[in-house]
């Protein structure tokens, strides 16, 4: 047990570094490259992980463009956030090794994510559908477990809802901002929910199978609402104006509804339900 988390953690580091690369070429169409600073000179491979770029004082480059503390928290998160999934699942020795390699691509795949979605806004067809084809064969290839992994049918199912549900907010985003940008003069562009939270819905929906799916949206609405309260509040604190207009990754949101059942199904159906 300890070897495979002492594995998980090396391996979490290396696909951290490569969700940084990722995460600069990606929102920018670019094909990926070796690791580079921000200024595009590359880095030495001492410095391909944020964490070793860190720690071995090789944070700038020779231009004095510096390296930001994205790319070793990124690192660090991948592996964390891997490590509380394969604790909240228990006795691993009952689960398939094919499973807990999908659970940890699902990490990886959802960090990857959230980096891009509070970077850039953007959440990208280049992740969303190589994901949704993963998560698909998941369903086929792995053994179906409540809460744990859905079967095909139930993945579908929940693609097609989260899709279902999305896909109308994200209409009647548009709407509103149309009412409102008509009634008012204004030329708001940005809507509540982009296309790509509607398709981020549909790969939540193809991971967790229709039932869990429906309450992970549950927590993500929540924690949107918490999360924007939150913004607006510390806002006014710190004496800054915050119009109601602004729009805020919701992504990542989406993403904390994602990993919360499916690592932690059964937690939440007992806090939930009490059983």
């Amino acid at each position: 047990m300890v070897l495979l988390y002492v594995l998980t953690g090396l391996v979490g580091l290396i696909i951290g570094g490569v969700i940084n690369v990722l995460a600069d070429d990606l929102p920018h169409y670019r094909y990926p490259t070796t690791p580079r600073y921000p200024d595009g000179a590359a880095r030495p491979i001492s410095a391909w992980l944020g964490v070793s770029a860190f720690l071995l004082g090789k944070r700038i480059s020779p231009s004095g463009a510096q390296l930001s503390w994205r790319y070793p928290l990124t690192e660090l998160s991948t592996i964390l956030f891997m490590w509380i999934g394969l604790a909240a699942k228990g006795d691993l020795t009952t689960i398939e090794p094919l499973q807990i390699f999908f659970w940890m691509v699902y990490v990886a795949i959802l960090v990857l994510i959230t980096v891009i979605d509070i970077e850039h806004r953007l959440i990208l067809f280049a992740v969303i559908i190589p994901s949704c084809l993963i998560a698909i064969v998941d369903s086929i290839i792995t053994t179906a477990s409540p809460g744990s992994n859905p079967n095909l049918e139930s993945a579908l199912y929940g693609g097609a809802l989260g899709f279902g549900v999305f896909f109308i907010l994200y209409l009647g985003g548009i709407l509103y901002l149309y009412v409102v940008n008509t009634l008012q003069g204004r030329n708001i562009q940005e809507v509540a929910f982009g296309y790509g939270d509607v398709m981020l819905a549909a790969l939540s929906g193809l991971i967790l199978g229709w039932q869990s799916l429906v309450v992970a949206m549950f927590i993500t609405v929540f924690l949107g609402a918490l999360g924007a309260v939150i913004w607006l509040g510390s806002r006014r604190l710190m004496g800054q104006s915050a119009s109601k207009f602004a729009a805020l990754p919701y992504g990542p949101y989406i993403v904390a509804g994602t990993y919360l059942l499916l690592f932690f199904s059964e937690q939440v159906r007992i806090a939930l339900y009490g059983w």
